[in-house]
């Protein structure tokens, strides 16, 4: 089981406070105010938070002092419910395989029984899950929230409060290139400034689009 320590090790920005809702209000508030042993499921395409959410919801639970338990198609079976966990986080369910599912239907079952409540994430709704018809019915109980990748000028809101928060100057033309030229999925996005960061750092150089070029430019040459 990959257990959530405490303090939580979720990126910074992944907080329901930092979280842009736009269209997906419905999932941030549910989220927010969930409690109880009842289910709940988000789908979407890349980009559109699922990953955000369920870290944000793993960070205000640990808050309050609870155990989470936060699986995902990098974790290994076998999978257990650990003594006192409260809340049980499912991301990538889509692209789990044959083992991931026997185990995850096992803990979900697991859960109902102890009374802990699961919160689940994959790109396709439930009923389009190409998983075993068991784990499928069941990640599907409970309300099910389609998320919506953010319009242009929301990203770019989400871009530009990182930029600040980062203390990094990035302009308009800057802001433009990445908009324009990569898709709208704010993790993408955020690794990408992230790297952009570091990468000003090491040249001592201000984020201009010609140091953004020669950034793409040496990792597609690294990457060849």
């Amino acid at each position: 089981m990959k257990q959530l320590p405490l303090p939580i090790v979720a990126p910074a920005t992944e907080r329901f406070d930092t979280f842009m809702a736009g269209a997906n209000s419905g999932a941030l508030q549910h989220l927010q105010q969930m409690d109880g042993a009842t289910p709940a499921f988000l789908w979407g395409p890349a980009g559109s938070g699922k990953t955000h959410l369920l870290h944000a919801l793993a960070h205000q639970r640990q808050q309050r002092g609870e155990r989470i338990g936060w699986f995902d198609a990098s974790t290994r079976p076998p999978w257990s419910l650990e003594p006192g966990c409260a809340l049980v986080l499912l991301d990538a369910c889509d692209e789990y395989d044959d083992a991931q599912q026997s185990s995850a239907f096992a803990l979900l079952v697991d859960a109902q029984s102890h009374g802990v409540s699961w919160v689940a994430a994959a790109r396709v709704p439930p009923v389009d899950l190409n998983l075993r018809e068991d784990l499928r019915t069941r990640l599907g109980w409970g309300p099910v929230f389609a998320l919506r990748c953010l319009p242009e000028e929301q990203a770019r809101a989400v871009l530009r409060r990182e930029s600040d928060r980062r203390g990094i100057l990035l302009s308009d033309d800057v802001m433009d290139y990445l908009l324009t030229r990569f898709a709208r999925d704010l993790s993408h996005l955020m690794a990408l400034l992230d790297r952009l960061d570091g990468f000003a750092l090491a040249e001592h150089r201000s984020v201009t689009v010609p140091l953004l070029k020669k950034m793409l430019a040496e990792q597609e040459s690294a990457g060849a």
